[in-house]
């Protein structure tokens, strides 16, 4: 999984940030933290688009390359702040759980109202990966576990911010 593959990348002091979504639970329950302060997320705020820079934050105030876990709905509420992170050279790794839903929401519609959707489909067309290289980071996107260990090893030699978009299913 790519939470999993994640830990083998980051080292013990890595900070990582989420959002707000699935992503976030994922994180929580699968990475690895050995230190205090290490993860940060708005916890049950429901804040979409506090991890960009809430990562940004972290690695410039501990010096360490930091880590966003987000999803793409998430992460297209604050991508702007990629231009922030490349023009200070930010060491951020950002991978997106791209599923083409608000999978947090969706789940829910699918548990308690009987898979009644509404409004939790994006249909975005944007390639996040060429989305980075336009602000001037780099970026890949990827569909399977030996594409994203390729993806990580770049990522995490990487001088500045790198943007791994994993296509994950809807559910």
């Amino acid at each position: 999984n790519i939470l999993m593959m994640l830990n083998k990348y980051k080292n013990k002091n890595t900070p990582v940030a989420t959002d707000v979504g699935q992503h976030q639970m994922w994180a929580a329950q699968t990475l690895d933290f050995y230190y205090p302060r290490r993860f940060i997320s708005s916890g049950g705020l429901g804040t979409m688009g506090f991890g960009l820079g809430a990562a940004i934050g972290a690695s410039i105030a501990t010096c360490e390359r930091s880590v966003l876990v987000t999803g793409d709905g998430s992460f297209g509420m604050s991508l702007n702040e990629l231009a922030t992170a490349v023009t200070y050279r930010v060491p951020l790794v950002i991978v997106i759980m791209n599923n083409g839903v608000l999978g947090m929401v969706r789940q829910w519609q699918t548990l308690f109202y009987e898979k009644h959707y509404s409004a939790t489909v994006l249909n975005r067309q944007t390639d996040f990966a060429k989305l980075a290289v336009a602000f001037g980071g780099d970026g890949v996107c990827v569909n399977s576990l030996e594409e994203l260990e390729a993806a990580f090893e770049k990522a995490f030699s990487y001088d500045g911010p790198f943007v791994i978009d994993c296509k994950i299913d809807s559910d």
